[in-house]
């Protein structure tokens, strides 16, 4: 008797491609709370602005970020979930019109990668008498629950992580000497930004280095330009 290794244990693994969603909208809120308010702290003290007014400003610009971030993110999650929802409709009246055709076109998808006629023709049949209008979103669309828009959770993951992100140059210009303010918030901001690159390129299951770098780099830049401005302007223009 073949040897009994008992009852099968079930295959679990982890994609990345289920945190698509809400990664992308936290790492985008993050990085723009950690940024915009970095820089807007970092160019009002250059301008010789006083700890109240740099923390108004501050303040300001979290609370209007936060609330852009958010509703931005709705509306554009939501127009792409409009998109998949017409493209339902008409994949469900195709199939309801044309049956025998939609089943050909599965059967084709199938074909072309790489199974034999034969087979591609059994696993279309089954599928469409199983759920034909999932099996074509699916394998014609691309179209999957975990691929599916998400308006609200994409905008309050902008919502709140916008605003931890700029909590830390926030927190910074609070406690930071004056005399050392501005390196302060700038060097906090960098900071901010290459840990965050890191940690959603980890996430992501991406290199954390280059992660780390390609959010670091456009956040100096930033940094150095509106220190010019404020620098440039100085006390008058406020």
């Amino acid at each position: 008797m073949p040897p009994h290794h008992g009852p099968a244990r079930r295959h679990l693994e982890s994609h990345k491609s289920s945190r698509t969603s809400w990664l992308r909208a936290s790492v985008l809120g993050a990085n723009d709370g950690i940024l915009s308010t970095g820089a807007l702290l970092l160019g009002v003290a250059s301008a010789g602005a006083s700890e109240t007014q740099i923390l108004l400003a501050g303040i300001a610009g979290l609370t209007a970020g936060a609330a852009s971030m958010a509703l931005g993110e709705y509306v554009s999650v939501s127009s792409q979930r409009d998109v998949e929802q017409v493209e339902r409709r008409i994949e469900a009246l195709e199939i309801e019109e044309d049956p025998e055709g939609e089943l050909a076109e599965l059967t084709g998808i199938y074909e072309a990668r790489g199974l034999t006629p034969e087979l591609a023709s059994s696993v279309a049949q089954q599928l469409m008498e199983i759920d034909p209008l999932e099996a074509h979103l699916r394998d014609e669309l691309g179209q999957t629950d975990m691929t599916l828009a998400k308006p609200l959770e994409a905008a309050v993951s902008s919502f709140f992580s916008f605003a931890v992100g700029a909590a830390l140059p926030m927190a910074v210009a609070a406690l930071a000497p004056a005399g050392i303010r501005g390196i302060a918030i700038a060097v906090a901001t960098l900071v901010g930004l290459l840990a965050l690159g890191a940690l959603a390129a980890r996430l992501g299951g991406a290199n954390q280095g280059r992660g780390a770098l390609r959010v670091g780099v456009g956040g100096a830049v930033a940094l150095a330009l509106t220190f010019a401005i404020g620098s440039l302007l100085g006390t008058s223009a406020l």
